[in-house]
């Protein structure tokens, strides 16, 4: 009988991935910083772009001088996220989202449910699925401090998720850009709730790749419970998980691959149901007026995530503009959804890229959308770049095995 093995010859071991770490990068990343102090009206945003501004010019004198991407990576890291971070957690100084998560913890240990029955203006909204509330836990129970802050459960969560995702040996690095990326280390100082959600899609993934299909369903489960953008990762992860099984499969008569899918898709279900039903069921009425109602735009209150994309751009300014954003919204997800069918993901790099390409076109045909969005596809782009395997397709290599 004849079996392929993968080779992995020297000429084609891993190599860095093809990520900017030159000064030039990091001037781009000052330059951002120092517009966002400038412009926005957030206290700790203006203190994170001043922080992060002056770390990301200390970073590109560094590598213009030709000291080592790793050298100026730290002090990106430092200037972008510990020395913000630190001093937002001193003054108690946060993004609404932190003090949202806090809250509905407490209302979860209170009253079951992490939803205010009557909510009135826009702060009093939780727009996220019960599951996030497992972060303000820590402060729920042990009260108010730097150690109890959800951002800092939040920035863990998806520090360690994308470190798992990631092929063993090399994490260093992925790790150290991904966190001075001013996407990411925005959020990691100022609190996001966007960061747990983009780690855990990718850790899902690579379980998935790696054919583990109950433990790739509980992480994607337990992402689901979090944010509905994760969602998408569930079918992208049954597609490459149901190609695996059918090309390792054929002709070995082992289980059928869409019964190996099957079984991640259940898993998935049935941890996002756990986390979510207990809390949804105890009043379905403050569960549909946060969840739904509310993102929609269905409610008196307004949300504030509106940022100049496309769709927001449409519904804003063009007559029945809503309803042709969410026309392309729809044949964009029909679009990536034929795409799994007709040519399901071969990889962990491509489903990585699949997704990251369909949640770019939601992020962008979203009626109220906004540009802390774009974290998710830029994790999910960078991780499949850690990914991918640079040149040719790994050399196959057939041995025959002589059975009596």
């Amino acid at each position: 009988m004849a079996t392929t093995t993968p080779l992995t010859p020297p000429e084609q071991r891993r190599k860095p991935p093809p990520i900017p770490s030159g000064a030039l990068w990091w001037a781009l990343c000052a330059a951002a910083a120092l517009g966002l102090a400038g412009c926005s009206s957030l206290g700790p945003h203006r203190v994170w772009g001043t922080a992060a501004g002056a770390g990301y010019l200390a970073a590109a004198l560094l590598a213009a001088r030709g000291r080592s991407p790793r050298t100026a990576g730290a002090v990106a890291v430092t200037g972008a996220v510990l020395l913000p971070l630190l001093w937002l957690l001193a003054v108690d100084r946060a993004q609404l989202e932190v003090r949202v998560v806090a809250r509905s913890a407490g209302l979860l240990l209170a009253e079951g449910t992490p939803y205010l029955q009557h909510p009135v203006v826009p702060e009093d909204f939780n727009p996220y699925l019960p599951g996030m509330a497992v972060f303000g836990l820590p402060e729920a129970v042990a009260g108010p401090g730097p150690l109890t802050d959800p951002r800092l459960w939040m920035g863990a969560a998806f520090l360690g998720a994308f470190a798992l995702a990631l092929p063993a040996g090399s994490r260093s690095a992925p790790l150290r850009w991904i966190a001075a990326c001013p996407l990411v280390a925005l959020p990691l100082a100022v609190g996001g709730v966007d960061l747990p959600v983009a780690g855990l899609m990718c850790f899902g993934l690579a379980l998935a790749g790696q054919g583990r299909a109950g433990a790739a369903g509980l992480a994607l489960g337990a992402a689901a419970a979090l944010k509905w953008t994760s969602w998408p990762a569930i079918p992208v992860a049954l597609a490459l998980l149901a190609a695996d099984s059918r090309s390792a499969d054929r002709g070995e008569g082992r289980r059928p691959a869409d019964r190996v899918a099957a079984r991640c898709g259940l898993v998935a279900l049935l941890t996002a149901a756990v986390l979510v039903l207990p809390a949804a069921l105890r009043d379905p009425g403050a569960f549909r007026a946060h969840v739904v109602d509310f993102p929609l735009g269905l409610t008196d209150a307004v949300s504030s995530a509106a940022s100049p994309l496309p769709g927001q751009l449409l519904a804003t300014h063009v007559p029945g503009g809503r309803t042709l954003a969410l026309l392309l919204l729809g044949v964009s997800a029909l679009l990536i959804a034929l795409s799994l069918l007709v040519r399901p993901p071969a990889a962990t790099a491509d489903a990585a890229v699949r997704l990251a390409l369909g949640l770019l076109l939601a992020i962008a045909f979203m009626p109220a959308s906004r540009f802390g969005y774009l974290v998710h596809p830029l994790v999910l782009a960078v991780w499949a770049a850690v990914r991918e395997t640079p040149g040719h397709p790994l050399l196959l290599r057939v041995r025959k095995r002589v059975s009596r």
